[in-house]
């Protein structure tokens, strides 16, 4: 079968190709977080929090950083604009078309000529002239005594519609996005029409409550052009758009003085001209009281004057804002960005915070699709085993790394050898050795002793063989203290480190071993792996229960009558409790009872040939006594270290004492 061509097309790149995620990049991002707290939840909490370098150098945003940039958005916006302008620029543009009109009032009644036109025209502007001089002082009153009013200056006719339509726009805004097609130039056929609409609205909303179908896609059929560019699709989508601006609108409200909220609230009220209409608003008010629309107060300091159709843009970003806000808020107490809106975090933060926020919604996927996660249900994860092997290898090549750093290495040279695994280096080969020859170090012996030339002769003294080394198989029970005073001196997520790290390290390069881990605080208990991540102190109930964890290790050890055995027991203090009829006895300072318990299970150990190496986090001198005796007894070593070199010294120790070398001969 001819085989197709795999064609590849390379360009530059441009900053549009976005590196994918790897769930590799994400564990290694919140495996810290999980060590010290035991909890996955809690660790992607912490990650969608404060972000993540990938290694490209990209840098995803998080959502801490976000809520900053808002909130500073929002105090520079109530600093920048002074809220009480819109009832100085409403009485500003009323003045100015009562002075245009006024002017030409006295135009006409300054006339010359007593021409019978000339004196109709000066009664007209004397009736006209004695209406304005009847005007309310309050703006709502003269807006209102206006309506009916014939102006003279055309001028001052269209600014005075202009002003009334920003109040009509206004009024409509309360409750519908994008109105400029319902309230410029109302006819009759207009009011008609969204009587028709606001009428239709309160239907859909009774058969709503009513648990029926609200026939939303006939309504937009009938009324969708009335709605701007950008309609909503849905009645939520709709009724969302309808709390958001009567939410605004009250902001607005608040946000100013008792006395410019009335103003505001009359110069708004029997603007559209049709008390019908006007009543079928409130009405509409009143059936969507379940949306609780409530306004919030703003308090603007600033001094850029703003009109009310800015004034109401800025409530809908200021809310747009709380809204956000309340969205990262949300997503950063539960750790999941999924319902954080995009496009909203692209309007007021711009391209790379949505694209930050897609990136974090991403991070389960990662992690899922590499297999280190898996859903449980109710929207809740937990770790897979082969996340936790991960963490461990992660573990263990932070300690390898230390050990690198320190020139220490990762293991002991190990000494010319014969028999068992073969190792990199080489040797002559002797007699009774394993033929395991090295081909190219054989070969250039025999070059460098006759010289370049074919065919190349090969004497036994050519010959040269990996190394090798014998290797016993170990039983380990690595004995993890729980206790509180672990967490208190910070010691307990370098353990639990060091446990991961340990048994990665055994079952990659050690698979013939047996390890086990061990907890002990007040009672001791058999623990796996997986579940090291997620492993917490004991908080409830008090005590170092060595002695219970001794006798534990020693049945779990008894299974490998053949391998030598051994216990790594890391702690931070003296036992504090023994059990008694299988009931945990804690005293402190220890009791006497607890001390002889404690030796009793060393001894037990000791007779069974396991030896015990014990890692101390503390130094006192009663401590060191007790130690002291332990290692006396049982033949083994005690090693004072701290929480920051503990995992150098385990498996230093662990990889130094598990291989025999053979000296070479």
């Amino acid at each position: 079968m001819r085989r197709l061509a795999t064609h590849f097309r390379y360009g530059l790149w441009d900053g549009s190709q976005q590196p994918q995620l790897s769930g590799d990049q994400v564990l290694d991002a919140i495996a810290e977080d999980l060590m010290e707290y035991g909890d996955l939840k809690w660790a992607m909490r912490n990650l969608v929090s404060r972000g993540m370098t990938i290694p490209d150098g990209a840098q995803i945003q998080g959502l801490r950083d976000m809520l900053k940039r808002l909130r500073e958005k929002k105090r520079e916006r109530l600093q920048q604009f002074d809220l009480s302008s819109v009832m100085q620029d409403i009485e500003r543009k009323l003045a100015e078309i009562l002075d245009m009109e006024r002017n030409t009032i006295d135009e006409w009644l300054n006339q010359d000529s007593e021409a019978f036109a000339n004196d109709v025209l000066r009664k007209i502007a004397e009736r006209s002239q004695e209406t304005l001089n009847e005007l309310p002082e309050d703006p709502a009153g003269r807006m209102k005594a206006l309506e009916k009013y014939e102006f003279l200056n055309p001028d001052a006719q269209r600014k005075y519609l202009d002003l009334l339509n920003e109040l009509r726009k206004a009024m409509t805004q309360t409750f519908f996005k994008n109105v400029e097609n319902m309230v410029k130039d109302l006819s009759d056929g207009d009011i008609e029409r969204l009587k028709d609409m606001v009428q239709a609205m309160s239907e859909m909303l009774v058969k709503k409550i009513a648990g029926e179908d609200p026939g939303f896609d006939a309504f937009m059929d009938k009324f969708g052009d009335m709605f701007g560019d950008d309609p909503p699709q849905t009645l939520d989508d709709l009724l969302e758009q309808m709390r958001r601006q009567m939410a605004a609108s009250q902001s607005l409200l608040n946000s100013l003085t008792p006395d410019q909220q009335q103003q505001l609230q009359s110069l708004m009220s029997d603007r559209l001209g049709d008390p019908q209409l006007e009543s079928n608003l409130r009405k509409l008010a009143q059936e969507m009281d379940f949306l609780d629309p409530q306004g919030s107060r703003y308090r603007f300091d600033g001094k850029q004057q703003v009109d009310l159709e800015a004034a109401m843009d800025l409530m809908n970003e200021m809310h747009q804002i709380d809204d956000l806000i309340d969205q990262l808020q949300a997503a950063e107490r539960g750790g999941n960005p999924e319902h954080i809106d995009s496009e909203l975090a692209q309007s007021l933060l711009g391209d790379e915070a949505m694209e930050s926020i897609d990136d974090l919604k991403k991070l389960l996927d990662a992690l899922e699709e590499a297999g280190y996660v898996r859903p449980t249900g109710d929207d809740k994860w937990e770790l897979t085993p082969r996340g936790s092997r991960m963490i461990g290898q992660r573990a263990l090549g932070e300690i390898y790394a230390r050990l690198r750093r320190q020139s220490l290495g990762n293991h002991a040279i190990p000494e010319e050898g014969r028999f068992g695994e073969r190792l990199e280096q080489t040797k002559a080969h002797e007699f009774g050795d394993p033929f395991h020859l090295h081909m190219p170090r054989t070969i250039r012996n025999a070059i460098d002793r006759d010289g370049p030339r074919t065919p190349v002769h090969l004497r036994h003294e050519d010959f040269e063989i990996y190394r090798s080394e014998q290797v016993t198989s170990t039983a380990t029970a690595m004995l993890v203290d729980l206790s509180w005073s672990m967490a208190l001196r910070g010691s307990f997520q370098s353990a639990k480190k060091v446990a991961l790290a340990l048994h990665n390290l055994i079952t990659s390069q050690y698979p013939r071993d047996s390890f086990y881990i061990i907890g002990f605080a007040a009672y001791a208990r058999e623990l796996k792996a997986h579940d090291l991540p997620f492993l917490q102190w004991d908080e409830y109930l008090l005590g170092t229960n060595m002695q219970h964890a001794l006798l534990l290790a020693e049945r779990l050890l008894a299974k490998h009558d053949a391998a030598a055995k051994q216990v790594i027991m890391i702690s931070d203090g003296e036992p504090t409790a023994h059990l008694e009829n299988g009931q945990a006895q804690f005293a402190y300072p220890p009791m006497p009872a607890t001390i002889r318990e404690t030796y009793k299970a060393v001894k037990r150990c000791t007779k069974k040939g396991i030896a015990i190496n014990t890692f101390m986090l503390d130094a006192n001198q009663y401590l060191k006594e007790f130690m002291d005796d332990i290692a006396r007894i049982n033949g083994g070593r005690v090693f004072y270290t701290s929480p920051e070199k503990l995992g150098e010294y385990v498996l230093v120790d662990y990889v130094q004492h598990k291989r025999k070398k053979l000296a070479g001969r």
